[in-house]
């Protein structure tokens, strides 16, 4: 077995009704006095109120934040900074998806005053100290509340990432009943999402690659691939949305540890251009990049493919690899996800200027099981097309 190294949240708290235990967990964990960083649509659904009602009884001092936006940009990230300075913040909690999510990591990061953003990007360049940070997803897609990623968009459409495990959440609070009132859109979206991240995680070809993540990844396939369609279609199973939000959680863990690749890389640019949910762009190229793959890499498709869709396991090999493809094209239109990047108004002419930018994430592109070349990726999204 190969070295490794596997880092996550080191407390996870788990449970329906979670939400309201969140003044007692934070006046324990950070103290009197945090920065709330969330997003304008959350504060439409009550659960701010909520979480604000929860702090207050427990006698915490919130400043919100609820300026984020999707795939946010430098500008809310120092924004929400000077707000945690400006109070004087002793912690950051973050609520909402993955974007509310990514920013409080950097502001707890940030507010230090120890390292500035444009220092951070890259793998391991951040170092810390961060102030206490406590993370509360409301979507079961990103996996943010256990990753030691934050993305962030810089300039018109380019995206950058810190990677350290220096921001990953002193407590994940998963309350599975913060998921209850998603669009069935969004449910299907951010819960292929987090599916990719398990399979992306299970064949990366990272050195890291892991028996831990590669066991946390099959296990976030089989909850998933069982529940997904029931959460979108029946979007008050508690039980689906409980599967959903661990099922995220694991592959968020596993992906933290064995890094994604190609189809992560080819959705950045939709999303930049076109501003298409992330989860979304995701779900756009997933089925071209898996072809991509399996023509030369089939065996950890084949391998994962009975977890997610049980019924695979009468068939072997390749064909087992390429059923998944289809399998996961299959759930994705079920789901009643968009199938084509024309759908979402992107010029085929604009394909090469996806490609080009789609080599600039090398740090994704590394992972894939198979090379990539501007070539390649212009033909997965002609297909995608």
């Amino acid at each position: 077995m190969t070295p490794f190294v596997f880092n996550t949240s080191p407390s996870i708290q788990f449970g329906a009704g979670l939400l309201a235990q969140l003044g007692e967990i934070v006046k324990e964990r950070i103290g009197a006095r945090i920065l709330l960083v969330t997003d304008p649509g959350m504060m439409a659904t009550g659960i701010v109120e909520r979480a604000l009602d929860a702090l207050k009884q427990a006698g915490v001092d919130v400043t919100l934040f609820s300026d984020v936006q999707a795939d946010p940009p430098e500008a809310i990230v120092l924004q929400a900074m000077q707000s945690a300075i400006d109070c004087a913040a002793q912690g950051v909690v973050g609520l909402g998806g993955g974007s509310s999510l990514d920013v409080a990591k950097l502001v707890a990061l940030l507010a230090s005053g120890t390292e500035m953003l444009k220092d951070a990007y890259g793998v391991g360049n951040a170092k810390g100290p961060r102030l206490p940070l406590i993370l509360v997803p409301t979507t079961a897609g990103t996996g943010s509340e256990v990753t030691p990623v934050s993305i962030v968009t810089t300039g018109a459409s380019e995206k950058m990432g810190v990677v350290s495990p220096v921001i990953l959440p002193d407590i994940a609070l998963l309350d599975p009943e913060l998921t209850l009132g998603l669009p069935a859109h969004i449910t299907a979206a951010t819960g292929i999402d987090a599916m990719v991240h398990a399979i992306e995680a299970y064949a990366s070809g990272n050195a890291n690659n892991n028996p831990l993540s590669r066991n946390l990844a099959t296990e976030a396939l089989r909850l998933m691939g069982a529940a997904l369609e029931r959460a979108v279609h029946e979007g008050g199973d508690i039980g689906a949305r409980s599967d959903m939000l661990l099922g995220s959680m694991l592959a968020g863990q596993a992906f933290a540890n064995s890094p994604v690749a190609a189809v992560h890389a080819l959705a950045y640019p939709i999303g930049g251009h076109f501003h298409v949910p992330h989860g979304l762009s995701n779900a756009l190229v997933l089925p071209y990049v898996l072809r991509f793959n399996t023509k030369v890499a089939p065996q950890p498709y084949a391998e994962m493919a009975p977890y997610a869709f049980p019924d695979l396991a009468r068939l072997e090999g390749q064909e087992r690899a390429e059923a998944f493809c289809e399998a996961m094209a299959g759930l994705s239109r079920r789901c009643g996800l968009q199938q084509t990047l024309r759908e979402m108004d992107i010029p085929r002419d604009f394909l090469p200027k996806l490609a080009s930018d789609a080599m600039n994430q090398t740090r994704l592109l590394v992972n894939n099981p198979r090379e990539v070349s501007e070539a390649d990726a212009l033909s997965i999204y002609e297909a995608a097309w």
